[in-house]
């Protein structure tokens, strides 16, 4: 049994070798890397266009609370100013 299990152990290490060494080939060839680098263009272009997405929501979302114009629109300012209602007896009698 013992001489099974290492026949058995040394040829599956033999396929797994093999086939690391032929990805690393692949990967190696003028062809695979241009794909790599291809890959990492769009993974860049894609990270870029998110991170763009999430600065204009948050700048949105910061003109909001301030009272600032929105991003895109042509006001200056929104017209209506901030809400008073609560400056109970603060001198604005």
């Amino acid at each position: 049994m013992s001489r099974a299990f290492w026949f058995v152990a040394g040829a599956g290490a033999g396929a797994y070798g093999l086939v690391k060494a032929r990805r690393v080939a692949e990967i190696l060839t003028p062809e695979g890397l241009a794909d790599r680098l291809a890959g990492l263009s769009v993974g860049l272009h894609l990270f870029g266009e998110e991170v763009r997405a999430g600065m204009d929501e948050k700048e949105n979302d910061l003109r909001g609370r301030l009272g600032l114009a929105l991003h895109g629109d042509q006001q200056k300012t929104i017209t209506s100013g901030p809400d008073h209602s609560s400056d109970h007896g603060k001198g604005n009698d």
